[in-house]
Parts: structure tokens; sequence; C-alpha cells
């Protein structure tokens, strides 16, 4: 079953005391397109990120946002022992000079500018790798389902859509011989009243009506159509990412209706072509939304 290329995904992941939340959204895209943001210090994890993206997904815009949770916190304080030795130093000075009373305390020298300060934990790039892992298969999964069920959609509205075109290419090719009998007719007509009652060679006519019905003939190309109808559901049908092929064969039937109706002087056969193309034209867009 075809898979539509938009949805949500997020997940968890925790080894030692690293922990991770991943978050995956995708967009309709030509091609196979991730993006993913990482904290500083998990950088180094980025390509095995976008890597893994793209042996599930075949198709898309990906957005993957990582964010770390240590189970420690991953800000910790940090004291500068120089610089607090420094500041108890130049207090006991001042004291001394200016005579002040009172005793310099751990607090005074704690709440000294610079003394101490906040810096991120040190990730364990191991936990921190089994976290991201296992959080983003998660948030993967979680997408492909949503993508799936999008996708099932897709499949339904498609084959309306495919069954509709049948139909109308029934008609096409059911109207074809009809209009050339309606011009055999109109030629016989005409050819009286021009010629009043002077009789014209038969084979003649027979021979205008032939080209005629050489130039309207259709065949091949509601036979091309019924063919891209079968491929189509074929691939609605299978496992594999569809979007591109999809996307081939509503081209080439665009193309085969846009033949006909180049073919076509018949009114009832323009009035179908005009309904065709639409339904195709429809087609087109939901095929865009197929990974």
């Amino acid at each position: 079953m075809i898979r539509s290329m938009t949805g949500f995904g997020s997940g968890r992941g925790a080894a030692g005391d690293e922990q991770a939340e991943v978050e995956v959204r995708s967009v309709n895209h030509k091609f196979i397109e991730v993006k993913a943001r990482l904290p500083r210090e998990l950088s180094a994890l980025e390509v095995e990120v976008v890597r893994s993206v793209k042996d599930r997904l075949a198709r898309g815009g990906i957005d993957v946002t990582v964010r770390r949770t240590a189970a420690a916190g991953v800000l910790a304080p940090r004291v500068d022992g120089a610089l607090a030795e420094a500041y108890a130093a130049a207090f006991r000075e001042l004291k001394t000079r200016l005579a002040l009373a009172g005793e310099i305390t751990v607090s005074d020298v704690l709440a000294a500018d610079g003394v101490v300060r906040l810096e991120e934990r040190e990730v364990d790039l191991g936990a921190a790798r089994a976290a991201v892992t296992a959080a983003l298969a998660t948030a993967l999964d979680a997408l492909a389902a949503l993508r799936a069920r999008e996708g099932e959609a897709l499949a339904r509205d498609m084959e309306g859509r495919l069954a509709a075109v049948e139909v109308l290419v029934a008609r096409v090719a059911e109207l074809s011989p009809r209009a050339v009998e309606m011009q055999r007719a109109r030629l016989v007509e005409r050819v009286a009243e021009l010629t009043r009652g002077v009789s014209i060679d038969p084979g003649r006519l027979e021979q205008e009506v032939a080209l005629f019905a050489d130039r309207t003939d259709v065949v091949e190309e509601t036979t091309r159509l019924a063919s891209h109808l079968a491929q189509a559901r074929a691939l609605l049908a299978s496992g594999e990412p569809a979007g591109r092929r999809l996307d081939f064969l509503v081209q080439e039937m665009h193309r085969e209706a846009n033949t006909i109706g180049s073919k076509s002087q018949s009114g009832e056969i323009s009035a179908v072509v005009v309904s065709l193309k639409a339904e195709i034209e429809r087609m087109r867009e939901q095929v865009q939304n197929v990974e």
C-alpha cells in the first residue's frame, strides 16, 4: 500500500545517565532531504541520524530535532578554586586595611562574580548515541504509521479517480466510431448540396472518410491509457515507494488525453476529454503527496 509523505512522530530514549527526545516531521519533497538539528555536544551523531532516516524513508522533506535531557541534568555547577582563593585573599586584605569587623564567609566568596558558574555536564557519547538511536527509532515508527494511514486514504481516492478515468476512456472509445459515421453523413450531405444531383465517385468519398478516420483514430491512445491505468493500480497495491513512478504515469496519461483532444473533431468527445483531463489533474495533485 502506498504511503503519504506528510506526518509527525516523536520518541524518547535513555541509556545510562543520558536521555534524549526526538521529533521527526515530514512534508512533500521531490526527493529525500533530511535536516537534523542536534545539541552542539551531540553534533558528532548528525551523520548517523541522517543515515538512519534515509534507511527508513524513501522520499520527503524530513526535519529531525534532537534534545538531550541527561538524567542528572545537562548543566552542572563549576567552582573556580583559584579565583575563589584570590577573592578570599583580597577580602582579608581589605578587612585588615580598613579595620573592618566580622569574618569573611564561604557565602561571601561564592557570591563573588565568576566563582561559581553553570557548565554543560560532560556528555557520555556512547550512552547518548544509544539514547538518541532508541528515541529516533520510536519517532520513525510513529511517523511511518501515520504516513501509512494517510497513504490508505490517498490510495482509496486514487482508486476512485482511476475508475472514473477508465469510464471516460471507455466513453471515448465508444464515441470515436460514431464520429467517423457522422463525418461520412456530413460529407454525403455536403457533397449532395454542392453537386445538386450530379453523380460523384463513391470511391473518392470513401477515401475522404478513410483519411478522416485515420486522422481522428484514438485506438493507440486509449490502449496506452488502459495500460497506464493497470500499471497505476499495480503500484497502489505494491508495498514499495511508488510516488515517482505514479507521477510519471500521470504525466503520460495527461499526454494521451491531450492527444485525444487534439485529434477529436467531435463535440461529444471534446467534452469527455475535458472531464478526463480534470480527473487526471486531480490525480496529479494527489500523487505529489505519495512517497
